[in-house]
């Protein structure tokens, strides 16, 4: 069984020596002895504990509205650019990838395609990730992830717009489309709790994650589709978790013929990286402190 993350005890001092006329030792101080609370770290932490989260639900509240203010302070466009990012971007892809280099999209247009993979892209690689007052650290990743939600949503109602204008209207599995949203937040925050630990100790990660995001975005079916490739390399493409919720994502958007196989790949890995991340993020969160 985990042990809690603290471990509280009192300590009462001994009352002060008396003296044969029955007051205090002279050397005795002379304030009134008052018990100690010690707190300490215990050996074992669960991943995650829920309860302990909601106690502080507060500190989250207040971490999601710091960020989101500081997101966009000192900026004339303000939350306009959650949709400038991802119209620019799209544009950018539709004339190289859609126009010059022809790729086919399954029959979507092309903007429509691009965007909803941009959408998704934008909310996993936005990772900003700790202080000696104790509260659960968990809650500042978390925040950040949260933080994120506000742009995806903008994003997603940019792709509604889109798919109106294009006169397309979505199938009846879009209901299902919150399994494959919840499955990008389970990736997204399995990764920033692992690299939020990592970054502690090893600054190098502020270097490698720009590098590797890029790197992982043309690994990544966003700008082309997944059937492009074999149904022999799917499956192993597919230990990219976002390949699975891309797929997942049109299937439900625009009703593309889905992977099976490379979408429960995807969704394997995708709880393997999460319960990675807690499990790491909780066992390396009582060094923060005396790391930073």
């Amino acid at each position: 069984m985990d042990e809690p993350a603290l471990n509280i005890r009192r300590h009462v001092p001994s009352p002060p020596e008396a003296t044969p006329s029955g007051g205090p030792s002279p050397d005795a101080p002379s304030k009134a002895s008052r018990p100690d609370t010690i707190i300490e770290a215990g050996r074992r932490r669960a991943p995650l504990d829920f309860s302990e989260l909601w106690e502080y639900r507060e500190v989250v509240y207040f971490l999601v509205w710091r960020d989101f203010k500081v997101r966009y302070r000192q900026t004339y466009l303000g939350v306009l650019w959650a949709v400038i990012q991802p119209v620019v971007s799209t544009g950018v892809f539709t004339v190289v990838f859609g126009r010059v280099v022809g790729v086919p999209t399954d029959g979507i247009p092309y903007p429509v395609f691009a965007l909803s993979g941009l959408v998704a892209w934008i909310f996993f690689s936005n990772q900003e990730m700790v202080r000696r007052v104790y509260f659960p650290r968990i809650a500042v990743p978390l925040s950040t992830m949260l933080t994120a939600a506000a742009d995806l949503l903008v994003g997603l109602a940019l792709i509604a717009v889109t798919m109106a204008a294009f006169q397309m209207a979505p199938p009846v599995q879009v209901l299902l489309l919150p399994a494959f949203l919840l499955q990008m937040v389970a990736t997204a925050l399995g990764i920033g709790l692992i690299m939020a630990a990592v970054n502690v100790r090893f600054r190098d990660v502020g270097y490698l994650v720009p590098f590797a995001t890029q790197t992982l975005l043309f690994l990544t079916p966003v700008v082309y589709p997944s059937s492009l490739l074999s149904d022999a390399v799917r499956p192993l493409f597919a230990l990219n978790p976002m390949v699975g919720v891309l797929d997942g994502m049109r299937w439900c958007l625009f009703g593309t013929p889905p992977s099976w196989p490379a979408i429960a790949v995807s969704l394997l890995v995708a709880v393997v990286v999460l319960w990675a991340g807690l499990a790491w993020f909780a066992r390396s969160e009582r060094g923060f402190a005396d790391v930073i």
